[in-house]
């Protein structure tokens, strides 16, 4: 699976999102319970710097392949990386947290108030990211935030 990450992400095989988000569907295929009263599925962003750089972002990709297989609303714009930090990839344990701490924000927030949303992302490693992305979505009225991930450091 790692092999798989790293030519998804830095190899540009863009191709191999689908694949990644049709295979965390079968994984969970016995976890409905997840899909239950998600009104809209949102990925984890990439800084617009970065996006540029890497050319898509793979969170992005996995969503709305899941968005699409599920007929649950793509929520693309909703959460924003409005600092742009280091890689988390580049950092220890310990300064994970603290690295995205600010990192993130909501636009048009009313649109999701009360709602359960799914946020995904590709890799799961401290779990930095999920909680700040979640904290942010909860602060801005959201409900209940799921997190689905398609693999773990």
């Amino acid at each position: 699976m790692k092999d798989i990450i790293l030519l998804y992400k830095y190899r540009h095989f863009q191709v191999l999102g689908k694949d990644l988000a049709n295979f965390a569907y079968r994984a969970l295929g016995r976890e409905e319970e997840i899909w239950w009263k998600v009104n809209a599925i949102i990925p984890v962003p990439l800084h617009p710097k970065r996006k540029k750089k890497r050319g898509f972002n793979q969170a992005q990709i996995i969503a709305k392949e899941l968005a699409r297989i599920k007929g649950i609303e793509l929520r693309d714009q909703m959460l924003l990386k409005i600092k742009n930090v280091p890689p988390q990839t580049s950092l220890r344990v310990e300064e994970r947290a603290e690295n995205v701490s600010g990192a993130f924000g909501v636009a048009e927030g009313d649109k999701i108030k009360g709602k359960v949303v799914l946020l995904v992302d590709d890799v799961y490693t401290t779990g930095s990211t999920i909680r700040e992305c979640s904290s942010v979505l909860r602060k801005a009225g959201v409900k209940e935030v799921k997190a689905l991930t398609v693999a773990q450091a």
